[in-house]
């Protein structure tokens, strides 16, 4: 009898599990025993453990079991949607010079700093006092700015060829990018060539 009632509490629990969503275990007590039947159902595959107090519920495709997005890990860990996801290997699309490959992707966030592993991923938790919603060209190059440093990248090389590139882009908004979203080094650097650039032009035109 007490089995056929812990089976009913751990399909009570089931039911309330949706594929491809991630669940922190405190998500989970109003319906269950919590710790025995999270057990159970990591053991018989339904749900997957990615940290502590933290489940997955795969997906499955013709090619097997679906890894949760970065979105639903990073939500559910920080309990929290205000977030961006940036990867250094996106530096490489901008065609400064960049060329390594990273297996660690940036969370800017509000809430937590560090080093974290959610599942087999590596994420490093920055907090930011603001960052824009989306990834843009403008904010990736400043990005890059800020944190060359921590790349395994020629910085003089890199950053002779992001002057370059910024003589091909709107100067004033990178400016004003970096303002609002850039640190220390980003604001700096593009507030250089702004004023070499005024400084340059009002010479020729004298």
């Amino acid at each position: 009898m007490n089995k056929a009632k812990t089976i009913t509490r751990v399909e009570a629990l089931r039911s309330h599990l949706h594929p491809g969503q991630v669940y922190r275990r405190q998500d989970l007590v109003q319906w269950s025993n919590v710790d025995r039947h999270l057990q159970e159902l990591v053991e018989d595959g339904t749900l997957k453990k990615v940290a502590a107090g933290m489940y997955y519920y795969p997906t499955q495709s013709v090619f097997g079991t679906v890894p949760a997005k970065d979105e639903e890990l990073v939500r559910s860990y920080l309990k929290d949607d205000r977030f961006l996801l940036l990867s250094f290997n996106e530096y490489n699309k901008l065609g400064v010079g960049t060329t390594q490959l990273y297996n660690i992707t940036l969370v800017y966030n509000r809430k937590r700093h560090g080093e974290k592993k959610l599942g087999n991923r590596l994420y490093l938790f920055v907090v930011k006092p603001d960052f824009p919603k989306q990834v843009t060209e403008e904010y990736l190059l400043i990005d890059l700015v800020d944190n060359l440093h921590k790349l395994a990248e020629d910085t003089a090389a890199v950053l002779e060829r992001v002057r370059r590139k910024v003589a091909d882009m709107d100067l004033q908004q990178l400016t004003d990018v970096a303002g609002e979203y850039g640190g220390v080094k980003a604001k700096n650097f593009f507030t250089r060539i702004l004023t070499t650039t005024k400084s340059n032009d009002n010479h020729l035109s004298s």
